[in-house]
């Protein structure tokens, strides 16, 4: 059983996480016409911006209470009800996510509370626009959990409640937060192929997805509609990608009684394979032709690739979900895990993550525990680490801003884990060194161990 290692320094020299509210500003970012709302200072938002902007290479909505030293000490009510009518105003949103921060956290603020009056003084004024409240305090949890969380607030909120009428094609998705914009499209098609009608909750595909809209639109221009969020009772199944997603799964099927299947992950052949056998289980069709040539080719790249894969060790820092996601993926195609560091000790997937130990801790901790390995796999802000070492870094989570179309990397089911391995196979070919008489081949030397070697040949 792995071991989790708490976290034993006082601060972070070099980060790992990002916090709660920019992962439920990121879960709001996928429905259509939403505006995300930091409550709290506006550095906060400022800072989060820019990693956005950083990593999506877009222009974000995103807004802020923008609380003054008086409002920190008075509260904030004031502040967050000029904001919401504001933003109602001028941009018109259909759903405005409200994300608490620190600042507003630690003053014990009744947020809640605050938009229950602020929604029965301005019930005609608030009309058409949905107000949801995410509690996302910066200093607890990590993007994951904001993630779900404001997921969670949305259904509690819009999804209507009570045993409804089922619709017999249609699915609810609740992807995690560790799937790229491709990855939920991928997902969307695949649905599609079985004769399905997806509902995805949140779709980043449909608004972060690079494309430049006819006119200029001051909130997200794709993604879920809330009428979609209010009718999620009516599908026939909800199929959830993660574990940081279990609770708002829970809670769907706690409101309307629709089931739930959970996949911890959807990269590698079992996982894939156990993903469309739902499918086709749902819609009671077989596998169309592209979905089996994909699997064929992932099972001729599995051959192709796993002789680069075998014996290496893979040093891994992220989220947990995403941890357990390129751990098992590695360990499949016969790698090590040499150091895993991960950003919060609360999610139970870390028990099945398929290494020794886990460290709860940042990029230092990555540094440190990582010096021997063949490969680093984190974001960009693990770069100067690789590059101090001599390791060849895999950017994979959020934030990438040091290469372009992270957000289109396909990471999950036959096609995305075909990608994987031609990714990670080339890494390692680019940075294998050709061996010289005064330097075997270290891969080789590792490969076949001084004690396996065979006795040399007794002369007579």
């Amino acid at each position: 059983m792995v071991r989790i290692l708490p976290q034993t320094k006082a601060a972070a020299v070099n980060p790992l996480k990002s916090s709660q509210p920019l992962g439920a500003a990121l879960a709001f970012l996928g429905v259509d016409g939403a505006m995300p709302l930091f409550h709290g200072s506006q550095g906060c938002t400022s800072f989060a911006l820019v990693l956005f902007v950083r990593h999506f290479k877009e222009a974000i909505p995103l807004q802020t209470t923008a609380m003054d030293e008086v409002a920190t000490i008075l509260g904030g009510a004031d502040h967050l009800e000029e904001a919401i009518l504001n933003l109602k105003v001028r941009t018109k949103p259909t759903l405005i996510g409200v994300c608490t921060t620190a600042l507003v956290e630690t003053r014990g603020e009744d947020c809640a509370g605050d938009i229950a009056s602020i929604r029965l003084k301005r019930t005609e004024e608030l009309a058409g626009t949905e107000v949801v409240l995410a509690n996302t305090p910066d200093f607890d949890g990590a993007i994951e959990e904001g993630w779900a969380k404001a997921v969670t607030a949305m259904i509690e909120r819009i999804t209507r409640p009570g045993e409804q009428a089922r619709q017999s094609k249609k699915i609810v998705i609740l992807p995690g937060c560790n799937l790229t914009v491709a990855d939920i499209e991928h997902l969307r098609e695949m649905v599609e192929s079985f004769g399905l009608k997806p509902v995805i909750l949140p779709d980043v595909s449909g608004s972060l997805d690079g494309t430049v809209p006819d006119r200029w639109v001051t909130t997200t221009y794709g993604g879920t509609s809330v009428e979609d969020i209010r009718e999620l009772g009516t599908a026939e199944q909800c199929i959830v990608i993660g574990e940081h997603m279990r609770r708002p799964a829970e809670l769907l099927h706690r409101l309307t009684g629709v089931p739930y299947v959970l996949f911890r992950s959807l990269t590698g052949l079992r996982d894939a394979d156990r993903f469309v056998s739902l499918l086709s289980a749902v819609s009671g069709a077989a596998a169309p032709a592209g979905v089996r040539r994909r699997r064929a080719q992932l099972q001729d790249a599995l051959l192709d690739g796993h002789f680069h894969f075998g014996g290496k060790k893979i040093a891994i820092a992220a989220e947990p979900d995403q941890l357990y996601q390129l751990a098992s993926f590695f360990t499949g195609m016969g790698s090590e895990i040499a150091a895993a560091v991960t950003t919060a000790a609360m999610s139970k997937i870390l028990e099945e993550v398929p290494a020794q130990w886990v460290q709860i801790g940042d990029l230092g901790d990555l540094e440190a525990l990582g010096a021997g390995a063949d490969l680093f796999v984190t974001h960009s802000h693990g770069r100067q680490a690789a590059q101090r070492l001599g390791i060849p870094l895999m950017r994979v989570g959020f934030p990438i801003f040091d290469r372009l179309g992270s957000q289109h990397k396909l990471t999950i089911l036959y096609q995305g884990t075909r990608d994987l391995i031609f990714e990670v196979a080339n890494i390692f070919e680019a940075n294998r060194h050709a061996p010289t008489p005064e330097a075997p081949d270290p891969l080789r030397k590792r490969e076949m161990p001084d004690e396996l070697r065979s006795p040399p040949l007794a002369r007579h």
